[in-house]
């Protein structure tokens, strides 16, 4: 399994068979190495509804028709606009062809603006947990820290965590760090941050305090081998 990051919290997972991507925002993103015309997945999992999140998915699902999975307010907009979707919701798992999904908790918001200026309520935000072949990924989504974050530690073996370090929007290095600890991933890249002025922060900085080995601050277009 190859796992790549590209901006912002733009993930990518290749499994032998499937092509996963999580909150694909490419279009905006003046750190994402991709092209959204040209990315064709499999399925796509959205954290939450925010514009930075949510990206391109509608553009891609509809001319990939790849399969949706994101929280169910969300999935019921996505839906109805002709999309294939599939609801879940924090504290759900499924088993799917491409991966087991589960949603976490994530403290955050969930609103984003459509193309016509409307506000979208996207439901709760959530954390993604994706086991394929035998691997565990944890995308915390854009969240504060919390103390549960130490229970998804000792209730799963995660071998890749994504965790935002953007602060002012999500957690910040230092609670990030905190949160390295309690989940307890093999690996630990930092995500959500330098996009925009009000989140820059330093991800190698961050990456060398992680335990030593755990931490990678992979740059957009990068990726690690499970």
């Amino acid at each position: 399994m190859r796992v790549s990051f590209h901006g912002q919290s733009v993930v990518k997972i290749l499994t032998e068979k499937h092509t996963i991507l999580i909150d694909p925002f490419i279009t905006g993103n003046g750190l994402c190495d991709l092209n959204a015309e040209e990315e064709k997945p499999d399925v796509i999992l959205l954290t939450h509804g925010h514009n930075d999140h949510v990206g391109d998915t509608i553009s891609i699902a509809k001319r990939s028709n790849c399969l949706v999975v994101a929280p169910n307010e969300l999935a019921v907009y996505l839906e109805s606009r002709g999309l294939k979707t599939h609801p879940m919701h924090i504290g759900g798992a499924h088993q799917f062809e491409f991966g087991k999904v589960k949603f976490t908790q994530a403290f955050h918001g969930s609103m984003f603006t459509d193309e016509n200026g409307e506000k979208v309520y996207g439901g709760m935000p959530g954390g993604i947990l994706f086991t394929a072949e035998g691997k565990t990924i944890y995308h915390a989504g854009d969240t504060a820290l919390f103390s549960d974050l130490k229970l998804i530690g000792e209730m799963n073996d995660i071998d890749l965590a994504f965790l935002p370090i953007g602060d002012n929007f999500t957690m910040g290095p230092e609670d990030a760090l905190i949160a390295a600890e309690w989940i307890k991933a093999k690996k630990v890249v930092p995500i959500h941050y330098n996009t925009f002025p009000l989140i820059e922060q330093d991800g190698e900085g961050f990456a060398n305090k992680v335990k030593p080995g755990e931490g990678i601050a992979l740059q957009p277009g990068e990726s690690v081998t499970l």
